[in-house]
């Protein structure tokens, strides 16, 4: 089991390979109304069968036990139907390349691998539907800008890009951002509960991620003060620009906080590799089996949402 959060409590359950994936909640206000279609949406964006991701199709469907008022607990369940053991046989042997295969045998002594799975982001979403209830008005939006370099400003760029990919047997990253609106003055703390180091700490438990940056991020480091900084225009503390991102000295500023996020290509890929067996001891190529997304940052906007609205709840509660 693993956890996330103080007065809004996560801890996920299950594997890919298990019968469920699941998560339970602590701290979910008594009076909060929740229904399975409140999660129909972004369940929905989450979804595999999609032009470049994965074939492994699952119903995705909500079971909610009751919320116990005493301490706001709510467990949610998603039934798995349609996994494959024998599409995963071979990692003990042969780790694939940027996946948590060996780490994992080196960590807990087997492969382990339902647990590292993208399918594990679905209870998260199912979280982030119940944290945005509670930071209403607050308001999160996340949509992906890039595909393997290629801007979504330009579909059938994008569409080309994921062919070519898939065609190889490859696969492709991409880049997500990330705009709060609503957000009060204030939330954080100067230092190590600085709000961008909350936030890095969910976005990061997300499987696949490489980096994030607030406001003009990594930019900043070639620009000049008078060019960063971000003149006030009013008594709310509006400014001229965004270039912190939403956020000074570790807390909110009342300006919209703005973030992005790069997603690793997927680790597993039909091109052959040249990578270690480690049963037989020698360097062999090898082609990764299974099913798998072409670019698993097109169904990771929903979940960062999930993580930031998440971490808000912990805020605001």
């Amino acid at each position: 089991m693993d956890t996330f959060g103080t007065r809004f409590r996560l801890e996920i359950f299950g594997a890919s390979h298990a019968p469920c994936v699941g998560i339970t909640l602590r701290g979910v206000p008594a009076a909060l109304p929740l229904a399975p279609e409140d999660f129909t949406r972004d369940l929905l964006r989450r979804k595999s069968g999609a032009p470049g991701t994965t074939p492994r199709i699952e119903d995705d469907l909500p079971q909610l036990e009751d919320l116990r008022a005493s301490d706001g607990t709510l467990t949610i369940r998603f039934a798995n139907r349609n996994y494959r053991d024998e599409d995963y046989k071979d990692f003990t042997d042969i780790p694939r390349p940027g996946h948590a295969d060996f780490v994992a045998m080196a960590r807990y002594g087997s492969l382990r691998d339902g647990w590292f799975s993208g399918r594990m982001t679905l209870p998260l979403v199912a979280a982030g539907v119940v944290a945005k209830k509670i930071i209403a008005p607050l308001q999160i939006e996340a949509h992906l800008v890039e595909v393997g370099g290629v801007s979504t400003e330009d579909p059938a760029a994008v569409t080309r890009a994921l062919e070519a990919a898939s065609a190889a047997g490859d696969s492709l990253g991409g880049l997500i951002e990330c705009c709060c609106t609503g957000v009060p003055v204030g939330l954080g703390e100067p230092f190590f509960d600085s709000l961008e180091s909350l936030l890095s700490h969910a976005i990061f438990s997300i499987p696949g991620l490489r980096g994030i940056e607030f406001g003009d991020g990594f930019a900043a480091a070639r620009m000049t003060g008078s060019a960063h900084n971000d003149p006030f225009i009013d008594a709310a503390g509006h400014t001229a620009r965004n270039g912190a991102g939403g956020i000074n000295g570790g807390l909110s500023n009342g300006n919209p906080v703005v973030f992005r996020v790069a997603v690793k290509p997927t680790a597993s890929i039909r091109k052959p590799q040249r990578t270690f067996d480690f049963a037989h001891g020698r360097l062999i190529d090898y082609a990764v089996p299974g099913r798998h997304d072409v670019c698993f940052a097109l169904r990771v906007p929903p979940v960062i949402e999930a993580m930031t609205a998440c971490v808000f709840a912990n805020l605001i509660l």
